[in-house]
């Protein structure tokens, strides 16, 4: 797909834009906040050079975190700027770095959208996270002289898939790229198929994530509340429709469920489905000590409290792999030495996931049934639980030291 094709597309689906916006604005207000910066209208101050990072959501914000401490630490004359396209995203951000770095939305991938945000911000540097190949964006940093890297790359067997139908549009936005560090090799052979010429195997900077300093404590107070002579099972990060596969997967287990959907906009309709299944349950932002015998399932409900919820559990099941979602972080979840199950829809965290199960710190469960019978084996066997609890420390700790090997790469472009 020539370029020029590439923007008619984009200007046929301009109109529809704000209907999109309006439409996901009625669950979640907040994306009708800000629009005039995903059109490139920004009214930021610009006092300091600028490090701009991109991080499309959550998951992207939190794992850049130890990057981000890195190029404070090591430039301390510049001002970091990241770049959101979620709104949860957004309130990632404001949580783990306050006002220690400004925020704002990246600009749709329009050519005056994205001249405009490059001519306000005039960054020194471009850091993209993982998978974000815009590339008019691409084509007009490489015409400003702005380096612009590809950090943390990963790309699934089905993304290059849907990349390779787009030929030489993917093939020049990857070449005018001035750094990819790719997260496995498995990574780096799939974009030098698309046509990537510079490329470094970093590892993963997920596993250079440190649990906030107060989880350990706030997870131990959360265990007290919920009972410590209960054993208890986080479903994390879960997506639509495995919230009815994990009810079913429990109702017959005497456990303590905590389940915490990915996106907050469903905690509503997940707490409707909980009460529809006749199990007693409770809001985590409406829990009481002491907590019910009877309750069997609590609804996380809250944000920005996830290595809480594992420093609580005794293991864990990662959500968005039960399901053909592509799955989720594990790696949260083993740095604190939980036990891990997890689904076999896995093409997010491949890699990860297979060095998981491996080494012994993940168990692959492929239905509802294996669920159920992994959480009995589980709940009545603490000596394998203390097994894959040691499995998951060694793996994470294995696997740490993406960061400094990102810097090394940033450096030569800041000097």
């Amino acid at each position: 797909m020539p370029r020029f094709f590439y923007h008619v597309l984009l200007f046929l689906m301009l109109p529809f834009v704000p209907l999109k916006l309006v439409w996901r604005g009625i669950k979640q207000p907040e994306y009708l906040r800000h629009w005039g910066e995903r059109f490139g209208c920004y009214t930021t101050p610009v006092t300091k050079k600028i490090i701009w990072l991109h991080c499309v959501s959550v998951g992207e914000t939190r794992a850049a975190e130890p990057l981000i401490d890195a190029l404070c630490s090591r430039y301390p004359d510049y001002r970091i700027l990241l770049t959101h396209t979620t709104p949860t995203g957004r309130q990632t951000s404001e949580q783990l770095f306050g006002d220690n770095i400004q925020r704002v939305y990246l600009p749709y991938d329009l050519p005056f959208a994205v001249n405009n945000f490059l001519a306000h911000f005039k960054p020194v540097i471009g850091l993209l996270m993982e998978t974000e190949l815009w590339f008019n964006l691409i084509a007009a940093c490489k015409q400003r002289d702005v380096p612009l890297l590809l950090l943390n790359a990963r790309l699934s067997e089905k993304s290059a898939s849907g990349y390779t139908k787009l030929g030489s549009l993917v093939q020049n936005g990857l070449r005018n790229l001035s750094a990819i560090a790719a997260q496995t090799e498995s990574d780096a052979a799939r974009l030098r198929s698309l046509g990537a010429l510079d490329m470094t195997v970093t590892g993963n900077l997920k596993f250079d994530v440190k649990p906030p300093a107060d989880s350990l404590e706030k997870g131990l107070a959360l265990r007290q509340s919920l009972g410590e002579e209960r054993t208890i099972f986080l479903a994390a990060s879960t997506r639509e429709g495995e919230e009815a596969l994990i009810l079913d997967a429990i109702k017959d287990v005497n456990i303590l469920t905590v389940i915490v959907p990915r996106h907050p906009q469903r905690f509503d309709a997940v707490g409707a489905l909980i009460e529809k299944s006749g199990i007693h349950y409770m809001r985590r932002s409406a829990l009481t000590e002491p907590l019910a015998e009877d309750v069997k399932v609590i609804l996380g409900d809250s944000m920005g409290e996830l290595f809480t919820y594992y420093a609580a559990c005794d293991f864990a099941f990662i959500g968005g792999s039960l399901l053909n979602f592509g799955g989720q972080n594990l790696i949260e979840a083993t740095s604190l030495g939980k036990p891990v199950l997890i689904g076999p829809y896995t093409f997010n965290f491949t890699d990860a996931t297979k060095d998981a199960i491996n080494t012994g710190a993940a168990i692959l469960v492929n239905n509802v049934v294996e669920l159920r019978e992994k959480i009995r084996y589980l709940q009545e066997d603490s000596t394998q639980r203390e097994k894959m609890r040691d499995a998951a420390l060694r793996f994470s700790q294995a696997s740490s030291g993406a960061t400094a090997r990102m810097m090394q790469i940033i450096n030569k472009y800041l000097g």
